[in-house]
């Protein structure tokens, strides 16, 4: 039998002795009465984009689904498996949030994949290769484009995909819904993992900008 990673043990030690004990009291309520986030976000499972650390939220403040290149599929009633639809319909229908980010960052390596031509499977399921199909159009569209360097075509389809989901995000009823009901907003974000920096997706025009309160 294998022993458990010590360096995850050492950091639940560190997490029951500081911010635990510090929060003690809210993890109580939080148990009792359940949880009652106002945001989903959909986000990477990149480990260097953790949602809750970029925005330095406490225990139940964000209910967050992570996959790889942070995408919503369509809504596809097909009786097979949708972990991603699943997650947003507990929390939409369930937990009554008020707020969807899909919120996606620099140097994502789905992204990356689905910008390679030549790019092979990494197993025969090709899990990742079919997944990455959801930006196929838009990825080879950058990929035609010689002007734009590597870097640029790869940030541009991180933003042109959070749009994408954003788009799928209204193909489900209760989201399309309550959206137009004003009971729920739909957010776009970029984080850029070298600098820190977040830009914002704009609603109307669709542009990413910084927020003014950032440019300190």
């Amino acid at each position: 039998m294998h022993n458990f990673p010590d360096y995850l043990l050492d950091g639940y030690r560190n997490f029951m002795n500081a911010r635990y004990n510090g929060e003690r009291e809210r993890y109580r309520v939080l148990a009792e009465n359940g949880q009652q986030p106002q945001t989903l976000v959909i986000a990477c499972c990149d480990s260097r984009a953790a949602p809750e650390t970029i925005f330095d939220s406490g225990p139940g403040e964000l209910f967050v689904v992570r996959n790889v290149a942070n995408m919503m599929p369509p809504y596809e009633p097909d009786g097979t498996y949708h972990s991603t639809s699943a997650a947003l319909e507990f929390a939409v229908q369930s937990l009554r949030v008020k707020n969807i980010v899909v919120m996606g960052h620099g140097r994502c390596g789905g992204i990356r994949a689905a910008l390679d031509p030549n790019a092979e499977p990494l197993s025969p399921g090709d899990f990742i290769g079919k997944w990455m199909g959801l930006v196929r159009t838009a990825a080879e569209q950058i990929q035609s484009n010689d002007v734009m360097t590597a870097s640029e075509r790869q940030t541009a389809l991180e933003r042109v995909s959070i749009r994408n989901s954003i788009r799928n995000l209204r193909t489900f009823p209760c989201v399309k819904i309550l959206e137009e009901r004003g009971k729920l907003q739909l957010h776009g974000a970029w984080f850029d993992i070298s600098t820190g920096e977040l830009w914002i997706m704009d609603g109307k025009t669709g542009d990413f900008i910084r927020p003014d309160v950032l440019a300190i």
